[in-house]
């Protein structure tokens, strides 16, 4: 066979290309299946396969198309798809390039809302013990949301009928769209940056009702940190009462619809009212109870004794003072008599009327303490033939401290002699 007739693989899987491309069935086609082998590619591209019970396609997802999603991926996820089928020419294979994807049975929004919830409360952003107490009785409350919506309204009206002395500040804000997230973000810290300024004590963020599109700013990352960071208590108040969103779990207070934030935020000045009224009422009865008692005590000290008759109590301090004297001319004498005694008996001692017995009693004392020493005098020693042996001006006692040739001092009693040791010998007993 003539080999012209052969063509290359290239050229085949750019004919399969040429008709696929030309297929207008293939061009934009909607599937469903089940995520597996997914892998993430460094520069923002995904990989994996979709695949069913029985069979499976490659698939691939450039970055320019992923980067709108509202989550991430992952093995085992079911999703609906959308894209062409084409080949790639490389391997000869071919695969659905994906445009955009979507959760099966769940929406995107619900995917994306409850990873960055649990992101977050990892990172403790929806911890109690974080939170900051909601100020009683404000002075100053800031309102994050839009300036044309019902929100503002009906807050505006609850703090006006609940609390009218209370000043109100509004940072005007986007609440929905593409640049929402972005200006609320913006506006809460602005609202922090002037707080001293303007002395806010409180902050409320949100808006009104609408579909989970519309609140979903309120769900984005950019706002649940600016309501973390801020420094002012924050109490969120987005939609209805079964609107749930990220910004409710940061906040400090969350108040299910935009007019109970109002409420929630000032009390009710008639209760302050009330409450003013009956500290009054008590403290008037307190006083009247205090001037009564101390009435009552100023006529007990007037009726007393001590007061009414003051000469009584000096005739009995007179006549303590009697008997202190008394007791203390008692005591002088007592101790006067006492040492006269002993005066009279010194006077009248042995010893000083006769001083020489003492003298002769301590030279019998003397002379005895004399007789001891000299029994115990080595000299007393030497007198009866014996004699001292020293080695170096110290007292020999034993031979087995002397060698041969060595020099010992002999001290009798009437000189010394030095002497050479010719030979050392012990006894043998």
């Amino acid at each position: 066979m003539n080999s012209s007739n052969y063509i290359t693989i290239t050229e085949v899987n750019k004919y399969i290309k040429e008709l696929l491309n030309d297929d207008l069935l293939l061009k934009r086609v909607y599937l469903k299946g089940e995520i597996s082998n997914f892998k993430a590619h460094s520069r923002g591209h995904y990989y994996f396969t979709l695949k069913d019970e029985n069979s499976r396609i490659a698939a691939v997802m450039f970055s320019f198309n992923n980067k709108n999603l509202k989550f991430v991926p992952y093995d085992g996820m079911k999703v609906l798809v959308t894209g062409k089928i084409d080949v790639y020419e490389a391997s000869g294979s071919y695969q659905i390039y994906v445009e955009d994807m979507m959760p099966d049975g769940v929406g995107a929004l619900y995917v994306a809302f409850e990873e960055l919830k649990k992101k977050l409360s990892s990172e403790g952003l929806f911890d109690k013990d974080k939170k900051k107490k909601i100020r009683r009785i404000p002075k100053v409350i800031g309102i994050v949301t839009s300036p044309t919506g019902a929100a503002i309204k009906d807050i505006l009206t609850t703090i006006r009928r609940r609390y009218p002395v209370c000043e109100t500040i509004l940072f005007p804000a986007l609440v929905q769209g593409e640049e929402a997230a972005f200006d609320i973000a913006k506006k809460i810290k602005w609202a922090n940056e002037v707080k001293d300024i303007y002395h806010i004590d409180t902050l409320i963020v949100g808006r009104g009702g609408g579909s989970i599109e519309d609140l979903w700013p309120f769900n984005e990352e950019i706002v649940a940190r600016a309501i973390y960071d801020s420094e002012i208590p924050v109490i969120s108040a987005v939609g209805h009462e079964i609107d749930i969103t990220i910004s409710d779990y940061v906040a400090d207070l969350r108040a299910p619809t935009p007019t109970a934030a109002g409420e929630l935020a000032v009390p009710d000045i008639n209760t302050i009212i009330t409450y003013l009224d009956s500290a009054i009422s008590r403290s008037y009865t307190a006083l009247n109870n205090i001037v009564a008692n101390n009435y009552q005590r100023l006529e007990t000290l007037k009726n007393c004794y001590i007061l009414t008759r003051p000469l009584t109590m000096y005739e009995v301090k007179e006549q303590k003072l009697d008997m202190l004297i008394d007791n203390l001319v008692k005591a002088v004498t007592k101790v006067v008599d006492q040492n006269k005694i002993r005066l009279y008996t010194l006077k009248n001692s042995y010893i000083l009327n006769n001083p020489t017995v003492l003298f002769k009693f301590s030279e019998q004392k003397l002379q005895h303490m004399i007789s001891k020493l000299e029994v115990l005098n080595p000299l007393n020693t030497l007198n009866r033939g014996y004699a001292i042996i020293k080695k170096d001006d110290k007292v020999l006692s034993s031979i087995k401290k002397i060698k041969k040739d060595e020099l010992v001092t002999i001290t009798l009693k009437d000189g010394t002699i030095s002497s050479k040791i010719i030979e050392v010998g012990e006894n043998n007993g």
